[in-house]
């Protein structure tokens, strides 16, 4: 539905330049084949748009029937018991100079944007918990791992500002 005045524009455009190069008037048998092919392209537009509809409603589906609390743990309370677990990996998503300066503690860090290329520290059978300074990059990250089959991985969305403030324990590099 987005898509389709942009794309039948552009695709008119260039009908018309076509026509335009090949001098359409003068060709009444090019004409009417161009003419008789507009209900099919004017069918393929809206089993276009239809795709794009059922796309739209299938990702809502999908984000609604997320549980509360999925891949979440939403306060301090909740890390501080997860963390209770020995298996439980907490990584730090920040850059290595946000990590320097301070962190929660046991943390490792690997940076949002090497995240894909360290898996090998990162493993499938365990509890994984990813913060970062504001909760941003850990989301994109949890998303990031759950796409490539983590299932047992979880942000922390009060991140390093909310252990910060609570005054919990930071460990430093």
């Amino acid at each position: 539905m987005i898509f389709k005045k942009p794309i039948q524009t552009i695709l008119l455009g260039l009908t018309l330049l076509f026509c335009l190069l090949l001098g359409i008037e003068q060709n009444p048998i090019f004409a009417a084949t161009l003419i008789e092919t507009k209900p099919i392209f004017q069918e393929k537009m809206q089993a276009m748009s239809e795709k794009t509809v059922n796309l739209e409603s299938t990702i809502d589906r999908f984000l609604t029937s997320i549980p509360p609390g999925y891949y979440t743990i939403a306060n301090i309370e909740g890390l501080k018991k997860q963390l209770k677990n020995p298996q439980t990996l907490l990584v730090d998503v920040r850059e290595p100079s946000e990590y320097k300066s301070g962190h929660i503690p046991d943390a490792i860090n690997i940076p949002l944007q090497t995240l894909a290329h360290n898996l090998e520290q990162i493993p499938h059978d365990r509890p994984v918990v990813l913060y970062c300074s504001a909760g941003y990059r850990a989301a994109m990250g949890v998303m990031t791992l759950h796409l490539l089959g983590y299932e047992n991985v979880q942000g922390f969305p009060p991140s390093f500002a909310g252990w910060k403030t609570a005054g919990e324990g930071i460990a430093s590099s």
